[in-house]
């Protein structure tokens, strides 16, 4: 897609804002405070800030429509799901999400291809050279939401796909008014599961919802008490997974699911979704009834068989490497766990033992997470350390393991962790790398470059 890309206006390459590469970009960038490693709470946070950058860029967020995309799980299955299926409209679309995997370039995307070094460097600049105008020093996801929504004006997408960071009402991306909001789910993740979590969670996450100007509110939550939430937050029309659209069929399939569902415009029989987990056929109806909502009509099923053809999803559930058969999943949160789990019951034929590579950040019920792993049936647990600060330590991961009746391993850094799994690893057995993008991440990358990745 990069030979099709115009240039942005006024720009020589690794020259913007006084900042000559990349590398010298990202060294401003790291400069700055990364609330995704100090896991800011959404207490006496602002919009302030992020308004003020975004009015010196131009207000670049409103020259495009867009869809904006929170919940606690399942956000970037969906976002890959609902920019395939508005590119086999024929539509040019931007896609920001966070955090990456291997590379920062991953999450400012046109068209799902990843923004090129020079360019992201570029963009990195022009936020670098307007912050004094600006008057206030941004986070470091403020800045990389500024470059994202500048990218995406200059390009002239035809709608931008925009994955909340943290919950919703003071995330970044919320100065951005949705044509169409979306959530997900409600999970307990950064959050103290006081009593009344749930809604306190909700409340923050229909925030990305704007009375007047959301056109369509796309719930997949099926709390039935949350709903009034959900049908109070201001949109013209809110769609309700089981009410107004829903999911008909989930059969397995060699490779993915085949789902049916039905929407508002109507109904989709047998589409093929060719990702691994019962959950993700929730996430496709959820993907559906979005890109439905947007266009205003039904989606013809070449349009939907298109969507999905080419879907990839790195990291969630991703089986990269065989004999033993090596899984990767970022799941971080009890529920994410719970699903992983029940994905590798049902969609892996496990004729070996399994042995489970986690690595968490703090914040989370660490026994939890790992009972919800099975991690007590687990042949072995070895755990690590993310490349965080708030990175749980691997030995005291272990030690957590092992109170629940799991036998752990140490391993602290996640690349060596994962070759000392392998090398304990039979070729029946199951290797499942999870925990966290910081573990996932790395592991992805190493094994390709040991070319045990295709």
């Amino acid at each position: 897609m990069e030979a099709d890309r115009p240039p942005a206006p006024g720009r020589t390459a690794g020259s913007v804002g006084g900042l000559v590469n990349l590398a010298s970009a990202l060294r401003f960038l790291d400069a700055h405070t990364n609330l995704e490693a100090v896991a800011g709470r959404v207490e006496g946070l602002s919009l302030e800030r992020m308004e003020r950058l975004a009015h010196v860029l131009g207000d670049p967020q409103d020259a495009y429509p867009v869809i904006h995309i929170t919940g606690t799980n399942g956000k970037g299955s969906v976002s890959r799901m609902v920019t395939g299926l508005l590119r086999a409209q024929g539509l040019s679309v931007g896609t920001y999400s966070s955090p990456h995997l291997e590379r920062i370039n991953e999450r400012i995307a046109w068209n799902a291809e990843p923004v090129d070094d020079d360019t992201l460097g570029d963009l990195i600049g022009d936020v670098a050279a307007l912050e004094e105008l600006a008057g206030v020093t941004p986070s470091y996801f403020e800045i990389l939401t500024a470059a994202a929504f500048s990218h995406f004006a200059q390009v002239a997408v035809d709608v931008a796909v925009v994955e909340v960071g943290m919950l919703g009402r003071y995330d970044a991306t919320n100065v951005a008014d949705a044509t169409v909001a979306v959530c997900t789910n409600i999970g307990r993740d950064h959050t103290d599961g006081a009593e009344g979590w749930r809604a306190a969670i909700a409340g923050e996450k229909v925030g990305i919802v704007k009375p007047g100007r959301t056109d369509v509110f796309v719930v997949g939550e099926r709390d039935r008490d949350l709903r009034p939430v959900f049908t109070g937050a201001g949109a013209a029309a809110t769609w309700l997974a089981g009410e107004e659209y829903d999911l008909e069929t989930d059969v397995r399939a060699v490779g993915g699911r085949m789902v049916s569902a039905t929407t508002p415009g109507g109904r989709y029989d047998d589409v093929f979704v060719p990702v691994l987990g019962a959950h993700q056929a929730g996430n496709a109806a959820v993907a559906l009834a979005t890109a439905e909502a947007f266009g205003g009509r039904s989606l013809a099923p070449d349009v939907v068989a298109e969507g999905f053809a080419d879907l990839t999803l790195p990291g969630r559930f991703e089986v990269v490497g065989r004999h033993p058969t090596v899984v990767v999943d970022v799941a971080h949160n009890p529920e994410g766990a719970a699903v992983t789990a029940d994905t590798l019951a049902e969609d892996l034929s496990l004729t070996g033992g399994l042995i489970v590579v986690v690595g968490l950040l703090g914040g989370r019920d660490a026994a939890e997470v790992l009972r919800s792993l099975g991690a007590a049936d687990a042949g072995l647990v070895v755990t690590c350390s993310p490349d965080s600060p708030r990175a749980v330590p691997a030995a005291e991961l272990a030690a957590i393991a092992e109170s629940i009746g799991a036998s752990a391993e140490a391993v602290p850094d996640p690349v060596d962790a994962v070759h000392r799994a392998l090398a304990l690893a039979t070729e029946d057995d199951v290797v499942l790398v999870t925990g966290s993008h910081y573990v996932a991440g790395p592991v992805r990358a190493a094994l390709r470059d040991a070319e045990s990745v295709g």
